[in-house]
């Protein structure tokens, strides 16, 4: 990420707010430089000259007024920065869990869930030390910066020429030693990922590692990454400090070069003494806030780090978002009859699935109404799981899927109600793993849920472990139905999706779902079951089949 780049104003708005605020304090905190370094001039050359005290207590009090001003203002820009930076984190956050849910399933299933997470974590707990100190001080050098070597220069030629042939030699370093640390830092993430994801592996594959006694054998390995992390850690430690006495010596010598040549000059008479110390107080300032960026880069290199994988994530997000609204079709076809009823929920028109530029299905046309049991019924492999996530908008898709009438992905997700075909349950109870994502669970709904996903035997107060650890193959179905049946009712979804609910349940149990789906359906729903299974396809209203005509009961 670049000091400051545009991508984070697009991403998180509290962003510009932040900026201004900050830009607008940095040129109080800059006017109230000038007027210390002019008071203190003043004050110290009248005294030379003689003045008493009571001649002398006016620039006193006004001394002591601006120097409260300056902390206030100091305290008021960090004040700033930390709230104005938890509310970027916390839009930042919120982006990348939007575009990580948007991705889908099958993104995340080609991730680390641990990479995923530390990014989300840790990485945006980090960009409080880009906001609460490296952004500030940029600012500030923005502002600051050139207002003082131009009143320096108009002060005192000579030594704002000095300056301004100086004051290059800290960004050239801080660029030099910018590299290396970058270079340092993105090691330094990658050994906490690797570690991240060691871990989760082996606290994942305990249970396994305990049976076969082997559980002791990944102390070595932890250790070993762990190690690792620490050295790398070191690395970057060890460049901030050096880099940080780099540019404090950079700065000194500058600033060291303008106070003799200014020495040098009075001794000779060829300068006032006001004009002298007046230039003399404000040279440190003029070089402070850069080198006070170039020393906090390294606070926010970590942050830095974690915003680029964000920012990635968000972006490859963003590039999906256009295939799958899209209205790019391959070959013409009629509308189906249904669309034009008013009562169809669901409408895929001409839609088709590729993988790395091979077609999986399509081009496929169908609508699912209001009321009616759907099955999408076709042999293994022949696209039907594709057609669930084009229209959930988590796969590039030709054509257009419709749901009530929206054809976005958000408006289409926020109206559909589904369970894939391995249920995500994490730890908790059962009824967390069915409200999931509500802040305000409704225990009527969660048990109403449990009875029509056919498992009423289950406790929703009975403890899960991390994947569902606990339940059978088909109560972890039923479990993640529910979560689908839960959400349908308290969201008043339009549509639900189910796909192969049934393929871990005996004929009894699948008998008692089906029925249990056939009264949501009738109740004025739109539901879709993904399934080959004989009993399914028996209790349909309508077949859907991918590679053949739809056919309607």
């Amino acid at each position: 990420m670049r000091p400051l780049d545009p991508r984070l104003l697009r991403y998180a708005s509290a962003a510009r707010g932040t900026l201004a605020a900050g830009g607008l304090l940095a040129l109080v905190q800059t006017a109230a430089g000038l007027a210390f370094a002019w008071l203190v001039t003043q004050l110290i050359v009248r005294a030379i000259a003689g003045d008493g005290l009571a001649a002398l207590s006016g620039l006193i009090a006004s001394l002591v007024l601006v120097v409260l001003g300056r902390g206030v203002v100091l305290w008021a820009m960090e004040a700033v920065a930390a709230r104005g930076g938890a509310r970027v984190v916390g839009q930042l956050r919120e982006r990348l869990m939007s575009a990580v849910a948007a991705l889908g399933p099958g993104w995340t299933a080609s991730r680390s869930s641990a990479d995923v997470a530390l990014v989300a974590g840790r990485g945006m707990d980090a960009l409080d030390g880009y906001f609460g100190k490296y952004l500030p001080q940029l600012i500030l050098t923005a502002v600051a910066t050139p207002i003082l070597v131009v009143v320096i220069g108009w002060q005192d030629l000579t030594s704002g020429i000095i300056i301004v042939l100086t004051l290059p030699l800290i960004p050239l370093f801080m660029v030099l030693v910018g590299w290396a640390t970058q270079a340092a830092q993105k090691r330094q993430w990658k050994a906490l990922s690797t570690l991240s994801r060691g871990f989760l592996d082996v606290v994942g594959g305990l249970s396994t590692l305990k049976l076969f006694g082997r559980q002791h054998r990944q102390e070595a390995r932890i250790r070993s990454v762990s190690e690792d992390y620490r050295v790398h850690t070191m690395k970057v430690l060890r460049i901030s400090f050096l880099s940080g006495f780099v540019l404090e010596l950079a700065a000194s010598l500058s600033v060291a070069l303008v106070a003799v040549t200014i020495g040098l000059r009075l001794v000779a008479g060829d300068m006032e003494l006001s004009v002298g110390l007046f230039v003399l107080l404000l040279a440190p300032e003029a070089f402070l806030p850069l080198r006070n960026v170039g020393a906090s880069y390294h606070a926010a290199a970590e942050g830095i780090e974690a915003a680029d994988n964000a920012f990635a994530v968000i972006e490859e997000a963003e590039a999906l978002r256009p295939a799958t609204t899209g209205t790019t079709r391959t070959m013409a076809a009629p509308r189906p009859a249904s669309v034009a009823d008013g009562r169809t929920a669901l409408v895929f028109e001409e839609v088709s699935v590729a993988y790395d530029g091979r077609a999986v299905v399509g081009p496929f046309t169908a609508a699912v109404p209001s009321g009616a049991l759907a099955v999408l019924s076709a042999p293994s492999g022949a696209g039907k799981s594709s057609l669930v996530a084009a229209a959930l908008g988590f796969v590039p898709a030709e054509g257009t899927v419709t749901v009530a009438g929206r054809a976005d992905a958000d408006g289409r997700r926020a109206g559909i109600a589904w369970a894939g075909q391995r249920p995500g349950l994490n730890a908790g109870t059962i009824a967390d793993n069915i409200a999931l994502g509500d802040p305000h669970p409704d225990r009527t709904a969660i048990i109403d849920a449990l009875h029509d996903a056919a498992a009423g035997e289950l406790d929703p107060d009975a403890p899960l472990h991390q994947g569902g650890s606990g339940l059978s193959g088909g109560q972890a179905q039923r479990v993640a139905v529910a979560r689908a049946l839960y959400r349908l009712r308290t969201r008043r979804c339009p549509v639900l999706i189910l796909d192969e609910p049934t393929s871990a349940l005996d004929a009894a149990t699948e008998s008692a779902l089906l029925a249990s789906l056939r009264r949501i359906a009738d109740a004025g729903t739109a539901v879709l079951v993904v399934s080959h299974r004989a009993a399914v396809v028996a209790a349909a209203d309508l077949i859907l089949e991918p590679e053949a005509t739809n056919r309607v009961r």
